[in-house]
């Protein structure tokens, strides 16, 4: 079962990951320390859980319902998530060297063009957030009737 809380709690950990993370990862001098790479590293697998969520429980709902509107605002929010996952892997090989989910190293080279980076995917996953707490999680609502479940 996926409540709103459940994801309400992703995406407020998400916010506040980003959020330090920005604050962190402007001074040269901690940017490659573990904490940092471990924080990083753990947002890049919450934002990965969280999008595999919304596949996995939100769109089918919405795919479902016989108001054109909705399914396109749900095609739209698929649409949307597919470019931030390849958006993502792009700067994740740029920044880490990724060429498989194993990488647990930032390799950075020019720490002004990563900041610059980091903070325009931060600002790309954010928001994001805020069009799912301000357009898909309302729509959703207003499909199931249901103001706490998203999905059994």
């Amino acid at each position: 079962m996926l409540t709103y809380d459940d994801v309400n709690k992703q995406n407020d950990k998400i916010t506040e990951l980003t959020n330090v993370l920005t604050f962190l990862l402007s001074d040269r001098a901690l940017y490659d320390t573990q904490v940092i790479s471990g924080l990083f590293f753990e947002l890049v697998r919450d934002v990965e859980d969280h999008l595999k969520t919304q596949d996995k429980f939100v769109y089918r709902t919405l795919l479902a319902s016989p108001d054109q509107k909705i399914r396109n605002m749900s095609n739209k929010f698929m649409s949307g998530g597919v470019e931030i996952k390849r958006v993502f892997t792009e700067y994740l090989k740029v920044w880490c060297g990724r060429k498989n989910k194993k990488c647990k190293q930032l390799y950075i080279k020019d720490h002004d063009a990563f900041v610059r980076e980091t903070e325009e995917m931060f600002e790309l996953i954010l928001n994001r957030i805020q069009d799912e707490q301000e357009k898909l999680f309302p729509m959703l609502r207003k499909v199931t009737g249901d103001d706490k479940v998203i999905a059994k």
